[in-house]
């Protein structure tokens, strides 16, 4: 029986500003991708997303990014590789702080927005992140887009890297995502997303926006909290994908 992963970004309301639905998320996904400060989320959003992601058997993950609340860390920061590793370490710190108190701990590492696809080609900033995790705990993974740079830096580190792939979104044929700047980057329809995702879970394969087919071995798939719907897609993947014979677990 084939597995795989199904992660979601959460912990990203801040004050009164609210994102998402996580416990209603939580009841589809393996794991969680926890804000952890710097794009979003504040300190009794992401104790509570902990919390909830522990009542429910969902393994949390800290979803680190550039520290950038006003851009919801999707904009690239011309930060030096010290001070990188530094605010990644620093979010890893407060993240783990949170979730031991909810009785959990880290299980993963996954970058979010603008230092996700950063990481993909960017060699100095792609050293700096995994230097800070592995600072931090070698024996975490790290959850990255196939072909990265940073899961070449990972693997010469000792550590694991973990290849994932995008339910909702659409690919370039290089196997990139397309730019949220673009009107078509986002996949909106239930019935084609879960189609895409039953193609990759069972046949290791995933259509590009041109219609060509992307080899694309992934352990974990991100069903997104903070579009449209996400609820009920998230539970239309889950479904889909057990109707196939998937089976859904964590990849740690």
């Amino acid at each position: 029986m084939p597995i795989i992963d199904l992660n979601s970004d959460v912990g990203e309301s801040f004050g009164n500003w609210e994102m998402g639905d996580d416990a209603a998320v939580f009841e589809s996904v393996s794991s969680a991708n926890v804000a952890c400060g710097f794009h979003a989320g504040d300190p009794s959003v992401i104790a509570q997303t902990c919390r909830d992601a522990v009542a429910a058997g969902v393994t949390i993950g800290a979803h680190v990014g550039y520290r950038d609340l006003a851009g919801f860390g999707r904009r690239f920061l011309d930060c030096s590789p010290t001070e990188l590793a530094d605010d990644v370490l620093y979010q890893l710190g407060a993240l783990q702080a949170l979730a031991q108190h909810a009785g959990a701990d880290i299980q993963y590492v996954k970058p979010h927005g603008a230092l996700y696809n950063t990481i993909v080609h960017h060699e100095h900033h792609a050293q700096a992140v995994i230097d800070a995790i592995r600072a931090f705990n070698k024996e975490l993974p790290v959850l990255l887009l196939p072909g990265a740079i940073a899961l070449d830096k990972a693997a010469d580190a000792g550590m694991r890297g973990v290849s994932e792939a995008f339910a909702d979104r659409n690919y370039n044929p290089d196997g990139t995502l397309v730019s949220r700047r673009e009107p078509n980057a986002v996949i909106h329809d239930a019935d084609q997303v879960t189609a895409n995702m039953i193609r990759l879970a069972t046949e290791g394969t995933i259509i590009a926006i041109d219609g060509s087919e992307i080899p694309m071995n992934a352990e974990s798939i991100c069903v997104h909290g903070d579009t449209p719907g996400a609820v009920a897609m998230a539970r239309a993947v889950r479904a889909g994908l057990e109707e196939a014979g998937v089976s859904i677990q964590s990849f740690v």
